[in-house]
Parts: structure tokens; sequence; C-alpha cells
């Protein structure tokens, strides 16, 4: 008989186990969009494509606010000491992919070397350079519509 009590227990049990693994997703950091493996992928992502021009730590050039001699603005930093808060998830997106030659700029797009999963990784990565008060200022502005 006590076999028999313990096998509906053992189901229940192997079944909690197995079910445990499932659906489980990794946590976001600290209230923000996006979780801690796309801050680290970002990140060998925007030092390979971005810093060149933006600054290993996205922290753009000394006169981002200021044309050049061709009429063109300098990389801007994208850490949050820039305008990039001002832009929308799906803004930003579309200025990788893009690049700001449409606009009159002369940032190349990313379309055809960075994936969209490469591309919010990106952004993971230089949003986690925003202090607090300017990601939260980012979510006022309807940053992630």
């Amino acid at each position: 008989m006590r076999v028999i009590e313990m096998k509906p227990l053992l189901i229940v049990l192997l079944g909690a186990v197995f079910l445990s693994g499932c659906g489980e997703t990794e946590p976001t950091v600290d209230g923000r969009w996006y979780t801690q493996s796309q801050v680290d992928s970002g990140q060998r992502l925007f030092i390979d494509n971005c810093a060149e021009c933006h600054g290993v730590a996205a922290q753009g050039t000394s006169s981002w606010n200021k044309p050049g001699a061709d009429g063109k603005y300098p990389p801007p930093p994208l850490n949050g000491t820039a305008h990039a808060w001002h832009h929308p998830l799906k803004g930003l997106k579309r200025s990788i992919q893009r690049g700001g030659v449409p606009v009159g700029g002369s940032m190349p797009g990313f379309a055809d070397t960075l994936s969209d999963a490469d591309t919010e990784a990106v952004i993971s990565y230089f949003q986690s350079q925003w202090p607090t008060p300017i990601y939260q200022a980012w979510l006022e502005r309807g940053g992630l519509k």
C-alpha cells in the first residue's frame, strides 16, 4: 500500500521538476526592458561596430553638438548625456539599421550587418550606460512605444 501512495507523489514531484525549466526567461535588468545577456552581447557588438565613432563607453565626441566644416554633426554620445534618450526604441532601431545618410548625416546603416536581435542588444548596451533618471525620462516620453 505504501508503494501505491508514493507513486502519485513521485509523479507530482517529477512533473514539477520537469515543468520548472519550462517557460523560464532571464529577468530584465533593474526594471529595464533588456536582459544582462543582451547588454553583454551588445557590448561586444557595439565595440565591433560602433565604438570607432561613438567611443568604447558610448561617450561620443567632445564637440558632438557643433557641426563640422561639412555641416554635419559628429557622432553624439549614446550614454545618456546627449539626445539619444529623446528617441523611442523603434526610432533608435531605425537609426542603427538605416543610418544617418538618409537624413543628411554620415552614419552608415547596419541593416546588412546587424540582425534585429543584434540591434536591440547594441541599444541595450548603450542604454545600460544611462542613469536611472534619464532612462525614466525616456520611458515617460514613450520610449517603448
